[in-house]
């Protein structure tokens, strides 16, 4: 947000969709009508944002999306087809002979339905009946994500789950209007998946931005000819290539803690990877027009932006504590209910984070 000249930032927009649009996959605001209706979203389908995404690209600025990414996801591991509103199969050129004029099938009635995924009932208007695209986890078509150069920012579940707990208990909850903690929004498995899949495709990978092949610093790039990756990924000239496709987008991802000990080092190695200018202003958003622009884009989610709107700069962590250390402190914070909701969430997820820190930027 700091680089307003060339970069035209966005903030979760597919949020919109995935909480309160007619193609809604959280079944957090089913039974809550008001809610969906005050947030303003209602009619926020993943064809409108990306309308939206595509509107604000037309400035000419390289757009900036940080998003959450399992609001590309039905949750709990259902299995995933396209969000109606993309889906070309039944929409042609125009609008589906299906789809209702809010753009969700399914025999949907006001934006509202009960499906059953796996014999459970799921309280959103998923599942879609629309079809699965083979391989992609998400409801967005492959040849959408195409388009997007991602990276992945991951931190470790000790500090981000009773973070986000944090936000679904008295007092936050009342900003945030989230009364209950739901283990299946931590994110990791999908983003695990997600990032498995952009391998597999060939879209990221296989090089590892800062990381070296056979020894040689390549910046996420092989520079030999006849290599093959450990997914079958063939490598030539430096160009991954799968299945015809060829990608020179490294994998890059960013561990919290260790932007937090090093943001000079990180932020400049991320820059790196992803082709944009470093520049050391980067790092403080201490001034007036700084703190309005970050208030104005997290308006939207009151309550969970509140320690970074009252931030100004990157500042080091506090060294990790002890599991026991941690218990105590959850307790005394959220109770006995409360802290072993935290760790058995958090020890649920150690795992997929471990396996994509392994992928890390390192300085």
């Amino acid at each position: 947000m700091t680089c307003r000249d060339t970069l035209q930032c966005i903030h979760e927009p597919f949020g919109d969709a995935f909480y309160y649009g007619p193609e809604r996959l959280s079944s957090r605001y089913e039974n809550d009508e008001k809610g969906r209706v005050d947030s303003g979203f209602t009619e926020s389908t993943f064809k409108t944002i990306l309308d939206r995404i595509e509107r604000e690209g037309d400035e000419g600025k390289r757009l900036f999306i940080k998003d959450i990414i399992h609001y590309l996801f039905p949750p709990n591991g259902a299995p995933p087809s396209i969000a109606p509103s993309l889906d070309r199969k039944e929409r042609g050129i125009g609008t589906s002979s299906k789809a209702h004029a809010n753009g969700v099938s399914n025999g949907i009635t006001n934006g509202n339905t009960n499906g059953t995924i796996n014999g459970a009932t799921h309280g959103a208007p998923y599942p879609y009946a629309t079809d699965a695209e083979p391989g992609n986890p998400t409801v967005i078509p492959s040849e959408i994500l195409d388009q997007f150069h991602f990276t992945f920012l991951i931190r470790h579940p000790r500090s981000s789950i009773p973070s986000y707990y944090r936000c679904t208990v008295p007092p936050l909850d009342k900003l945030t209007g989230f009364y209950n903690f739901m283990a299946s929004e931590a994110g990791y498995d999908e983003l695990r998946r997600m990032f498995d899949y952009l391998r597999s495709i060939g879209q990221v990978g296989p090089g590892i931005a800062t990381q070296s092949i056979n020894g040689a610093e390549t910046n996420g790039h092989a520079t030999t000819n006849e290599q093959t990756a450990a997914n079958g990924t063939a490598i030539t000239n430096g160009t991954a290539t799968t299945n015809g496709n060829t990608s020179k987008i490294d994998i890059c991802v960013v561990d919290a803690d260790d932007l937090l000990d090093n943001p000079k080092g990180i932020i400049e190695a991320y820059c790196k990877s992803v082709g944009i200018p470093y520049s050391p202003k980067m790092l403080n958003w201490d001034s007036e027009e700084d703190q309005q622009q970050a208030k104005d884009a997290f308006e939207k989610w009151h309550g969970f932006h509140e320690d970074a709107m009252n931030s100004c700069a990157l500042k080091p962590r506090m060294h990790p504590k002890t599991r026991e250390e941690e218990d105590n402190e959850w307790r005394e914070k959220f109770g006995e209910k409360g802290a072993r909701v935290i760790r058995e969430t958090v020890d649920a997820n150690v795992e997929d984070y471990e396996y994509l820190k392994q992928f890390a930027l390192k300085v």
